[in-house]
């Protein structure tokens, strides 16, 4: 299992309100199976195996130009850990860890 911020800026837009093309990006997200994720105010966090991140990835990106944008920058980060398992919980929870002692 891998983990992604995916964050997807719509560029060219008649307001500097993106909302509704990141919106759209999100609803990508919500018909995918096996994939889970949370939202945040500066990207959305992905969990699910490398290949299905990457093809979401492209699917989101491509979901601003379908909503009529005329350029769009992807960021894409990822930890793929491969000696033990991973998930969003758990970098959260082993960070709590720390900041306790």
């Amino acid at each position: 299992m891998a983990l992604a911020e995916i964050t997807v800026i719509p560029s060219g837009t008649k307001s500097p309100s993106v909302s509704k093309y990141v919106a759209g990006a999100v609803k990508i997200l919500q018909q995918e199976k096996g994939i889970e994720y949370e939202i945040t105010s500066m990207g959305t966090i992905v969990e699910a195996d490398l290949n299905t991140i990457l093809v979401v990835a492209r699917k989101m990106h491509e979901a601003a130009f379908a909503g009529g944008v005329q350029r769009v920058m992807t960021l894409l980060k990822i930890d793929d850990r491969r000696d033990k398992a991973l998930s969003m919980r758990g970098k959260v929870e082993s960070l709590m860890v720390q900041l306790e002692k």
